[in-house]
């Protein structure tokens, strides 16, 4: 069993993954100081996020087809240089309304960062290798989702803008990528309503469905009670600091690093439909807890629970998708996955908005509960027996 992580290709998708979660992990321990210095209210700072994945919807699926079409480095450069430019401007953006727009111009970038990384480890690599790799990008990203919100809880004791600042690596990444990344290019090049219709008849099957199902509800949960309304329940009823909120929200990334670095391990004793419908234990055990904990560190026991969720759910979903997709269709299968992605985080935090502003903050862990019975229910309806 070759050690997958001294391969250069895959590191360096390793840190096009970090700068995929970076544009909304970085900020969340900020999110409080958003709301006092820009003078808004907490049932509306979800905007930050919403801009930020709303562009994904459309241009996750072009940048899959045109990836397609004309080569994975060709999307995926242009893509970090804006990301690293629009980030940049975030931290002189004079008002919430310069905000709101400049992150809408980043999110562009993201989505197709977020599209072209996955789809190039389903090219690379086949079989419990794929898995494997996708396992270590997902303990990769944790490492990510841990380091950065601890990191932008420590900037942002600066002032609110300054994780912001942190997109500024994806400038450099992208020569990078350019110039050291040797990956497969699809080599289709045949009429594109042909491979738009072929493309879309693999998408028309139980598993595919079913996976994109799963991928929307995850994200809901993770951008709604998570993301968005975790940081005001830590700040509101604990008074933590931004320090101390990107703590808590860091030690479920430790939890998700370690699941998803042991795939194989766990691949020898259950199977990917297993592990998955596992996660939606872990996730309805952290949404009850959640609101019942007395104390800002007694939080950090359910958010590893979710951590743990993760950990079982992400690898194995998205190994199971590239499994599926043919190579000369992979990056659209991943396109209009990312573009569902991006439906789930936009409306999370309009949604869970809706819920707080109606039933109170308990309440949008509590929907978070449903949701995981749903992916759960989902999960054996239309994954059981699944065979790459």
């Amino acid at each position: 069993m070759k050690d997958l992580y001294k391969d250069k290709n895959l590191r360096i998708i390793f840190a096009v993954t970090l700068m995929a979660i970076m544009g909304v992990s970085s900020i969340i321990p900020a999110l409080p100081l958003m709301i006092k210095e820009l003078e808004i209210s907490p049932s509306s700072i979800g905007l930050v996020f919403t801009a930020f994945t709303l562009p994904g919807i459309i241009f996750a699926p072009l940048a899959g087809i045109f990836a397609d079409r004309i080569g994975r480095k060709k999307i995926l450069v242009p893509a970090l240089l804006l990301f690293g430019a629009a980030g940049v401007s975030c931290y002189f953006a004079p008002d919430y309304k310069w905000l709101l727009g400049l992150r809408l111009i980043q999110g562009i970038g993201a989505a197709s960062i977020g599209v072209i990384n996955l789809t190039i480890i389903g090219d690379l690599f086949t079989g419990d290798d794929r898995i494997r790799a996708m396992g270590l990008n997902a303990s990769v990203l944790s490492i990510g989702t841990a380091i950065f919100p601890a990191l932008g809880g420590i900037l942002a004791q600066i002032n609110w803008q300054a994780p912001f600042l942190l997109a500024v690596i994806a400038i450099p990444l992208a020569w990078v990528v350019a110039f050291k990344l040797d990956n497969p290019e699809p080599t289709s090049k045949g009429a594109f309503m042909k491979y738009l219709r072929e493309a879309l008849n693999g998408m028309k099957n139980r598993q595919v469905i079913g996976l994109f199902a799963i991928f929307i509800l995850t994200f809901i949960i993770l951008y709604g009670p998570i993301i968005t309304y975790l940081p005001i329940l830590l700040n509101s009823r604990f008074d933590a600091s931004p320090l101390m909120i990107g703590i808590v929200i860091s030690s479920a990334s430790f939890v998700t690093a370690i699941a998803a670095s042991q795939m194989g391990r766990l691949l020898r004793i259950m199977t990917q439909t297993s592990m998955i419908a596992l996660s939606a234990f872990a996730y309805a055990a952290a949404m009850v807890l959640l609101p019942e904990s007395t104390s800002a560190l007694w939080c950090i026991i359910p958010v590893c629970f979710f951590g743990l969720g993760q950990g079982l759910n992400l690898p194995n979903s998205m190994s199971m998708l590239t499994a599926i997709a043919p190579m000369e269709h992979r990056a659209i299968f991943m396109a209009i996955n990312g573009m569902l992605l991006r439906v789930g985080q936009t409306i999370a935090p309009i949604l869970m908005g809706l819920i707080y502003a109606g039933f109170g903050l308990d309440s949008v862990f509590y929907a978070g509960v449903v949701i995981a019975a749903i992916t759960f229910i989902i999960t054996l309806a239309t994954l059981r027996g699944f065979k790459a």
